[in-house]
């Protein structure tokens, strides 16, 4: 199992951060998350799921495995990576988030971090995938695009999620938080937003 790991060993926190359904752990955002918090005095942890990994290795695409496999992966990398010397924050992009979001509370993670969380399938905004976040109980951040077409301000606004749960909206940004031209923001302004909204998260718990 392949890691990457970015800041110090010794830092008081550390946040595990898995990745979506179609890009890596060293996708551009994913680097710009790990290498940003790290700078800010986190240790930050990078991991793929094994269909990752076996997309990596072979070069031919696969879909993403079943979730009882990408919770088994998260299981283990907790499992390797816990250090009772430091709070331990959980997350990642899309189905990365979404997936620690859904054992946050079984493994007592002190935070939940997700950056652009899939609150229903695409196409899909009348079968919201939130059950388990109208109870959890680890505090949780969702950085979360206006337009996010998984997830927009609007349709969001009419969920009931558990009072541990805020948002962090990002201005005119879509499921990677890109905003359109004309919004006058550009993609790396809310990257930055989102990652000071993080640390801010972080070093409140």
């Amino acid at each position: 199992m392949d890691l990457l790991k970015n800041g110090s060993e010794n830092a008081k926190t550390k946040i595990i951060l898995a990745h979506g359904a179609g890009a890596p752990m060293d996708s551009p955002f994913m680097v710009f998350f790990a290498e940003k918090l790290a700078e800010l005095g986190h240790e930050t942890v990078r991991f793929e799921f094994p269909y990752m990994q076996q997309r990596r290795e072979t070069g031919s695409k696969r879909p993403p495995d079943r979730q009882p496999k990408l919770l088994e992966r998260w299981q283990e990398v907790i499992g390797a990576e816990r250090n009772d010397g430091q709070k331990l924050i959980i997350g990642g992009k899309s189905m990365g988030g979404r997936m620690a979001s859904l054992i946050a509370d079984e493994v007592g993670a002190d935070g939940l971090v997700c950056l652009g969380y899939p609150f229903y399938a695409m196409g899909k905004p009348d079968k919201p995938r939130i059950d388990h976040l109208m109870d959890i109980k680890t505090p949780t951040l969702i950085a979360q695009g206006e337009r996010d077409t998984m997830g927009n301000r609007e349709n969001v606004a009419k969920l009931t999620l558990a009072s541990s749960v805020e948002y962090h909206w990002l201005p005119d940004g879509d499921h990677s938080f890109k905003p359109r031209k004309a919004s006058g923001r550009t993609e790396e302004e809310n990257w930055l937003d989102a990652m000071e909204a993080v640390d801010q998260f972080v070093q409140k718990l």
